[in-house]
């Protein structure tokens, strides 16, 4: 990369409005020609919502965005438009929730009959992250601007290592209770399932690679599980700070931003079931399993983003210009 293109990135307070204001253009209009072409363009939420009318509200909802972000532009010492730039960009986040989880698709080379690629959807949610970036950015250098700090750096807030490592910790602890039942599962021992087979590796579904490592007692979710637990402590313990601090804070917001909201799903069906008010398919499955095992993606999500906070603050350079 050019020190020309690494300045421009680095004055990303000076055009940050104005490039969430064309990206709201873009993404408006892009949601208006699916509603009266017809191609979805893989305009969706959650992969759910898709039709004419669900494109055209998608359209009138993006063009509101673009109207704020002009707003933004033309007063920018006005309060009340911050909060509603951070909730722009919260519904980016969700809109392009799949593009999150699509790293998700590199564990199919470990399996076998899973739906094929929506390509067009997948953009579509690239797209929508990217404009989560860009409101994310325009929101913070306007909340530095009304705070009277840097717009650059933020000033240089010292961090509190204390607080660090109970983050880092508690994103430990979190991710435990699932790396321990599907380890447990893989060598032979089956708390929580009461069904027959594998519990943790459907033959329909799992490659045969996949079965073999999981009948040799190694299950890839668990130990993608450890690898979000070294994640966690890299951003709290000192030896982290060797390591490159972009990929770092790249891995840290994005594992927040997925398994957070993911983990509150998880965990809110986990207790509906284990109180008997739906019946989610797993009748195999102990009800605490969903509501313990998996709900700590919650609690994770949540303590590695405020462990990336803490990384990214105390890690910060001061900018040369305040």
């Amino acid at each position: 990369m050019t020190t020309k293109r690494l300045r421009f990135l680095a004055a990303w307070p000076s055009w940050a409005g104005r490039a969430a204001l064309v990206w709201s253009v873009l993404y408006a209009a892009g949601a208006a020609l699916a509603a009266a072409t017809g191609p979805a363009f893989g305009y969706a939420l959650l992969g759910k919502g898709t039709g004419p009318g669900f494109e055209a509200a998608a359209a009138g909802l993006y063009g509101a965005a673009a109207v704020l972000a002009y707003a933004l532009l033309r007063a920018p010492r006005a309060r009340g438009l911050t909060l509603a730039a951070w909730a722009v960009a919260g519904l980016c986040v969700t809109w392009g929730f799949g593009f999150l989880l699509s790293p998700v698709r590199l564990l199919y080379v470990l399996s076998r009959n899973q739906e094929p690629m929506d390509w067009a959807a997948w953009s579509n949610e690239g797209f929508a992250i990217l404009g989560a970036v860009l409101w994310g950015c325009a929101a913070l250098a306007r909340r530095r601007a009304l705070l009277g700090s840097c717009a650059y750096c933020g000033g240089r807030a010292a961090a509190v290592a204390g607080d660090a490592s109970r983050a880092g910790l508690v994103a430990v602890a979190a991710l435990v209770p699932y790396a321990a039942l599907k380890t447990a599962w893989a060598l032979g021992f089956t708390p929580g399932y009461t069904g027959s087979g594998r519990p943790g590796a459907d033959p329909r579904y799992t490659s045969d690679l996949g079965l073999w490592l999981y009948d040799h007692g190694v299950d890839v979710t668990a130990v993608l599980a450890v690898v979000g637990m070294l994640l966690a402590l890299a951003l709290t313990r000192p030896w982290g700070r060797r390591l490159p601090r972009p990929a770092l804070l790249a891995l840290g917001w994005a594992g927040a931003g997925a398994l957070a909201p993911f983990g509150v799903f998880l965990a809110v069906l986990g207790v509906l079931a284990w109180t008997g008010v739906i019946e989610v398919g797993m009748a195999d499955h102990a009800p605490w399993v969903v509501a313990v095992a998996y709900g700590g993606f919650c609690v994770f999500g949540l303590a590695l983003g405020r462990a990336t906070r803490v990384f990214q603050r105390a890690t910060r350079r001061a900018c040369g210009r305040c």
